[in-house]
């Protein structure tokens, strides 16, 4: 009898040793007489416990992890093919309470279908988003995604229906889908695991954009430092070619997506859409002032549709199932359900899908358990390095749009990262603005030369240099930066600065001493 072993094949499976494992536990069983089959999968976002490897039985599937090389052989004695009792064994993965509280809509392949199988995909629910898309016209597709309250993924949280719409009633002989895949918020790796966990989500929910919208072209901007997302898309959408779910007759519908990968050069500021499209153009990637924007004028100068890998990997979960069914998630006017990525210095890591509403406090005690170390929160940093960091006073904020702004907070691309009682929040300010020195494209000048006087003000502050004066030129500095800058990275640089300021002003007042909580 032939046993199917599943293991997973993304970066951070490998970065734990996935490929050791997997050819260990084939050499074991061919030794054992066993006959195997592995096949390889995405994460199912449960980071501390990876390599999981999970076993086909007459029971559902059993999970194992994490599992180590010298694991394997115990592993195969105990019955592993079977499902067989050890220390590792952790049952059902469905059922571990991290993954069972949460509302998997997006996610709900990843960890579970050979990310490059059209078949297997479609066998596991994939395509009929897609097969829906093609019963109803354009604007009928329009009308469920603006119906379902959907929100840009990416950070900004623009309504989705609104530039699809915007798109479609463009008039041109030419329309384009392009997809910002550049991820490059710290703590941020939602939609790298997407990519290469279940690619074929995000291609179906771009060719249902194709088709909405009358662009015949796609392109998938993807950051350089994904080099396994990038192989696992590239074979993904030859596949997607060869079983006619790409190209001149998508489906025999008589209409045409063609779908490329585009590599970025490592820039944070091409996440920027005007950024990414000049990156895309083959030009350096510089912000383009606004208007026109991209949804009339974009790449090549023609109406492009640009979202976010969650924008579009939402899609065919509400095309299948209806704008309401969506809409039933979520709270107030962020509706739908959000990729949290739980990172920093937290016990249990990675990733939560869960509908907008619940609090920062329950994602990192209830998900999270806590500090990886031991000692209190003292900071969380919401959205990204451009993001608010927030005291525990705050952490009872739910994850809403609406309600995140009102503390001066942004929700962003869902990134969450945990700091304790040791941190020196003086330096994560300081932080800040050494980071949009670095990556400004430097077309402003508020960007470009606020950026660089920040670091230089901070480091007066750190070092006890008239320390009063020199916060008071930081908060003017950055009031220039958030009316003056062209684009969210100077715009949005101030947001962590103020907020570790208002809310941690002790970092602030003791001359770099750095405070550190008593052993």
């Amino acid at each position: 009898m032939s046993v199917t072993l599943y293991v997973p094949r993304d970066a951070v499976a490998l970065g734990l040793g996935a490929n050791r494992v997997a050819r260990a536990l084939f050499a074991g069983a061919e030794r054992r007489g066993l006959d195997v089959t592995i096949v390889r999968t995405g994460s199912r976002g449960m980071l501390w416990l990876e390599p999981m490897v999970e076993v086909g039985t007459a029971e559902g599937r059993i999970a194992y992890g994490p599992v180590t090389l010298s694991d394997v052989d115990g592993l195969l004695d105990a019955g592993l093919v079977n499902g067989g009792e050890h220390a590792l064994r952790l049952g059902d993965p469905e059922k571990i309470p991290y993954l069972a509280r949460q509302h998997r809509l997006t996610f709900q392949r990843c960890g579970v279908v050979d990310p490059v199988s059209v078949a297997d995909y479609r066998a596991h629910g994939g395509y009929k988003g897609l097969d829906a898309a093609l019963k109803l016209d354009a604007a009928g597709i329009v009308a469920e995604v603006r119906e379902s309250g959907l929100r840009g993924r990416g950070g900004a949280g623009f309504p989705a229906g609104i530039k699809w719409n915007t798109v479609m009633l463009a008039a041109s002989d030419q329309k384009y889908v392009v997809c910002n895949a550049d991820e490059g918020d710290s703590g941020t790796f939602a939609d790298r695991m997407m990519m290469e966990g279940d690619p074929f989500n995000l291609i179906e929910g771009m060719t249902i954009a194709g088709i909405a919208t009358g662009a015949t072209r796609g392109y998938i901007y993807l950051r350089s430092e994904y080099p396994q997302a990038f192989a696992t898309l590239k074979e993904a959408i030859a596949n997607g070619v060869k079983a006619g779910y790409l190209g001149d007759n998508v489906m025999n519908s008589g209409k045409a997506f063609h779908l490329e990968v585009r590599l970025g050069a490592g820039a944070y500021i091409c996440g920027e859409e005007t950024s990414l499209l000049e990156s895309l153009e083959g030009r350096r990637g510089i912000v383009r002032a606004k208007p026109p924007i991209p949804a009339l004028k974009g790449f090549l100068g023609k109406p492009t549709l640009v979202n976010n890998v969650m924008t579009f990997t939402a899609v065919p979960y509400i095309l299948e199932h209806g704008a309401k069914a969506y809409a039933e998630y979520g709270m107030g006017r962020s509706l739908g359900t959000l990729a949290i990525q739980l990172a920093g210095n937290i016990k249990h890591g990675g990733l939560i899908e869960y509908a907008f509403g619940i609090t920062l406090r329950e994602i990192i005690e209830d998900f999270g358990g806590g500090t990886q170390s031991g000692r209190p929160v003292r900071a969380v940093q919401v959205g990204g390095p451009l993001g608010a960091y927030f005291p525990d006073h705050l952490l009872d904020t739910p994850l809403d749009y609406e309600a995140m702004a009102a503390k001066k907070g942004l929700v962003g691309h869902g990134g969450i990262v945990v700091f304790d009682d040791t941190v020196d929040m003086a330096k994560q300010a300081r932080f800040a603005f050494e980071f949009c020195a670095v990556e400004s494209c430097g077309k402003c000048t508020p960007c470009r030369i606020g950026a660089t006087r920040g670091v230089e003000t901070m480091d007066k502050v750190i070092a006890g240099t008239d320390t009063q004066r020199n916060l008071a030129v930081i908060s003017d500095l950055c009031d220039v930066m958030t009316d003056g800058s062209l684009c969210a990275m100077g715009g949005l640089t101030p947001m962590p600065v103020m907020s570790a300021i208002t809310h941690f002003p002790e970092d602030f007042e003791r001359g770099g001493q750095m405070s550190v909580a008593a052993e």
